[in-house]
């Protein structure tokens, strides 16, 4: 596994954790993500900036969401879709980093196929491959 995957399956566990725990602020989930620091190494930055990007960008986010998912409410997602959905817009439009676009959906698929339902991955994918129109 990429160090960078293990970067974003250690952000989704604080995202997951922080909407389960109804506290989407980075600053209150960052001693939950400090435990992930030994495991990252140098990618724990990369982990960080994610789960502080995705909170502090949330209501855009979830405006962004809710614009591309048909039928779709963001408290009717899981949360484990949602805070995927919520990392991935962040990614595409909001990080500094600039991740290619097909590598942050393809990311983004892979963790809805290990970690959510069989349809996730292509729920995430649909919605992704519309909401990648909002690149920055």
């Amino acid at each position: 596994m990429s160090n960078r995957r293990m970067a974003r399956e250690c952000a989704l566990q604080c995202l997951y954790y922080a909407d389960s725990a109804k506290i989407l602020d980075g600053a209150k989930v960052a001693p939950y993500a400090a435990d992930f620091q030994r495991e990252l190494g140098e990618n724990f930055s990369f982990c960080q900036d994610l789960v502080n990007g995705t909170t502090s960008h949330l209501p855009e986010i979830d405006q962004l969401v809710s614009k591309y998912a048909k039928n779709w409410t963001i408290s009717r997602m899981s949360v484990v879709d949602r805070s995927i959905l919520r990392m991935a817009a962040y990614e595409l439009v909001f990080s500094p980093e600039k991740t290619p676009v097909p590598a942050v959906i393809d990311e983004a698929i892979e963790l809805a196929k290990k970690y959510s339902t069989d349809n996730s991955g292509k729920f995430i994918n649909g919605l992704l491959d519309q909401l990648k129109k909002e690149r920055k």
